[in-house]
């Protein structure tokens, strides 16, 4: 507090609101008489516009922007799926798109399609900071701007922050989640110290403790134990996910890991979901339950016959075996006599980027290749493509069909896991068939989850 030549009192803080954290820079125009032709998200701004041969150009921190005269065609591309620029012929600029698409303009001269793309060669690059992603600007100006274009239903739809908490309760309610018995919310990860990959909670059987959860975690690779993420209503059986258990060439085994998964399929014959009366799990799912209560019996029902728990693990058995040799592995059977593991020999990122590639260099050829299909088939895309269903109906059966719990893993649980558990998703709940379903299908399975979008995006160094 400092005072003032009057002797009043004057404060030394201000308000800053979070939009001026973002200001709007001045947009730079090549012909003073163009105009944005699109309407800006909040916290959008446009850098630069400038004229093409046939159309308007326009570049703002969220998107490359072109409008061709002749048609009328608008093609608006978000800056994270461009992956490279490249200049044919002096005077034709060629942007190639992470999903194989490609964005042609041309210029009257060469100077002007060199310095477009210089412009959008340093939009792409890596973020000096991480704020510089246009998500932060963005939520900034949403949250501070409620009326912004309010008249747009959907545009208000990504305006509203999601709030991981929420949704995973709403979530645990929809689908009919026993919190009286067969199944808890551990808060064990509250403050991420369990494992920073995963959300703050986890639901995971009501007999299990959380020293349990924190002995699982030490035996599960990068820590990212078995947790449920989706319970069949009808059926009762549930889906999880993890990452690879650290057996190594010695074939290490974690008696906590076991009981967890045993636990799984204690917990779903508990909660059928066509049971109207459940128990609540007061005894651990191993040999160490207690004697039940003589005054207690009248709490019990009977409960159906555990089913055998469903591991599918994404790789193939020999690259299973061979992560052993990295301190990985897969499940020990004689280990594991609740649970069932099939192999579904899906590539890892290293095979499919390779496989990306080759369907991208394909495509942007010329369209009257004779034998285009044979250097279709030679990609091997469309196995991977149809692996990964595979792999998915394996789980959409095991829980529609059989009503057996099912976990699924790969190496460590970021890649390969949430495709197939997200797509096993889709095509069992209708619900992440919505607008609003699937943004929390992604939200859990690919955000809160951990899957490495900063790496895989190419946010940052060493970047995928």
């Amino acid at each position: 507090m400092e005072g003032s030549g009057d002797g009043s009192p004057q404060s030394s803080m201000c308000m800053v609101k979070a939009a001026e954290l973002f200001p709007k820079p001045v947009l730079e125009k090549e012909e003073e008489k163009l105009s944005v032709r699109f309407s800006e998200l909040a916290g959008e701004s446009v850098k630069y516009l400038g004229q093409t041969d046939d159309g308007v150009l326009a570049l703002s921190n969220y998107r490359l922007f072109l409008q061709k005269n002749s048609t009328g065609a608008e093609t608006s591309v978000p800056l994270g799926l461009i992956e490279s620029t490249q200049v044919r012929d002096l005077f034709h600029l060629i942007v190639n798109c992470k999903d194989a698409s490609t964005v042609k303009c041309s210029f009257s001269t060469s100077e002007q399609c060199a310095e477009w793309q210089r412009r959008i060669t340093l939009s792409i690059g890596i973020p000096e900071t991480l704020e510089a992603l246009f998500a932060f600007p963005f939520h900034a100006w949403a949250s501070e701007s409620p009326t912004l274009n309010q008249d747009n239903e959907w545009y208000g739809r990504l305006q509203r922050v999601g709030n991981y908490d929420d949704d995973f309760r709403k979530e645990v309610e929809r689908l009919q989640f026993d919190l009286q018995g067969a199944w808890r919310i551990s808060h064990v990860n509250a403050e991420f110290k369990l494992c920073p990959s995963y959300p703050r909670l986890l639901l995971v059987p009501a007999c299990i403790p959380d020293d349990t959860l924190q002995n699982v975690a030490s035996f599960r690779s990068s820590r990212r134990i078995p947790a449920v993420v989706w319970r069949h209503e009808r059926t009762g059986a549930v889906i999880a996910r993890c990452s690879q258990p650290e057996v190594g060439w010695l074939g290490w085994r974690n008696s906590k890991d076991e009981q967890l998964l045993k636990a799984f399929s204690d917990a779903c014959a508990f909660d059928r979901g066509t049971q109207e009366s459940r128990t609540r799990l007061n005894s651990t799912a191993s040999s160490e339950s207690s004697p039940p209560s003589p005054e207690g019996s009248h709490e019990e029902v009977e409960m159906d016959e555990p089913k055998k728990i469903l591991i599918v693990d994404a790789r193939s058995y020999t690259s299973a075996v061979t992560n052993r040799a990295r301190g990985g592995g897969c499940e020990c059977p004689e280990y594991y006599p609740s649970a069932e593991i099939q192999f579904m020999s899906l590539g890892n990122i290293h095979v499919i980027r390779k496989s990306f590639h080759a369907l991208r260099q394909l495509c942007s050829s010329q369209p009257d290749i004779p034998n285009w299909l044979s250097l279709l088939e030679r990609t091997m895309w469309l196995q991977h493509m149809s692996g990964l269903l595979a792999a998915s109906m394996v789980v959409c059966h095991a829980i529609e069909r059989n009503g057996r719990p099912v976990l699924v893993h790969c190496s460590d649980g970021w890649d390969r896991t949430p495709q197939i558990v997200a797509t096993a998703q889709l095509c069992l709940d209708p619900y992440y068939r919505t607008i609003e379903g699937f943004r929390v299908l992604v939200e859990r399975e690919w955000l809160s989850f951990g899957h490495k979008f900063s790496d895989r995006c190419g946010h940052g160094p060493g970047s995928d």
